[in-house]
């Protein structure tokens, strides 16, 4: 065994382990007779207030041909072009899908159609949903009747803003884009029809495939058309199918049932 620390230095070492011995035993939480802990300073709040923001879009309007001849409401239909037509260019927008077609005049349609144009990348849901509603007060819009549909971002936007308001549509339409799954049951009583190519190398097949599964297994009955031979542009096929516009034509918010309301 060591033996008693002796000397100058010895006594200086034995004076600086005993301080350190006794500031650890007075900070340390099991030292018998140790203060409380102070108590905390902080207070609990919730911070709640209505925002408001300015949304601003460009849009294209078509009305349709009898419009304003009588007290009859209208059907409407929402076009979410891609990110390629993103901008300030409203002439970009008519690049594809409705747009494409009314001005080209390839096709006529039995509702007001609205193509708004997102200024950078993506949608926002609230400022589409504002525009809708917009469209709604200044237009004479049969509200059961609100049809939606996009493709590439705009097919991503189609499914996220049905996500958002599925209370609002009759039907959608999303092409080649995708969604969360976990929205799938807010979607599942949605009337929809997806289409997408099976050598779509932009936005893969199982984007699509993915939401379908969830629509399906949350209780919905979605329809799915693949085209085999269809790269990224499925959207063409699509939208020059006959039976996709009678099947569109034919579907009101009214005869969706209560699980549609949220």
């Amino acid at each position: 065994m060591a033996g008693p620390v002796t000397g100058r230095g010895g006594r200086a070492t034995a004076i600086r382990l005993g301080a350190w011995l006794l500031a650890a035993a007075a900070t340390a939480p099991w030292c018998a007779g140790a203060e409380e802990p102070a108590a905390d300073p902080q207070v609990e709040k919730v911070f709640e207030r209505e925002v408001t923001i300015t949304a601003r879009l460009r849009y294209l309007l078509a009305l349709p041909e009898g419009y304003g001849d009588d007290e009859r409401r209208w059907p409407l239909l929402v076009f979410l072009h891609g990110a390629g037509e993103s901008g300030d260019d409203l002439g970009k927008v008519k690049a594809h899908g409705p747009p494409k077609l009314l001005a080209a005049g390839a096709r006529s349609f039995p509702c007001i159609v609205v193509s708004p144009q997102s200024p950078g990348r993506g949608w926002n849901n609230d400022h589409l949903l504002a525009l809708i509603d917009e469209i709604c007060r200044e237009e004479r819009v049969d509200e059961d009747r609100i049809w939606l549909t996009g493709l590439s971002m705009g097919g991503f936007g189609t499914w996220s803003l049905a996500a958002a308001r599925p209370d609002r549509f009759a039907a959608i339409v999303p092409i080649c884009g995708g969604g969360r799954p976990n929205d799938a049951a807010r979607i599942a009583s949605i009337p929809t029809w997806a289409f997408h190519g099976a050598k779509d190398f932009v936005v893969p097949l199982a984007a699509s495939q993915t939401m379908i599964d969830a629509v399906r297994k949350a209780g919905g009955e979605p329809k799915f058309t693949v085209y085999p031979e269809a790269g990224h542009d499925s959207w063409t096929a699509a939208y020059d199918d006959a039976a996709l516009w009678e099947w569109l034509y034919a579907q009101s918010r009214a005869g969706r049932g209560p699980a549609a309301a949220e």
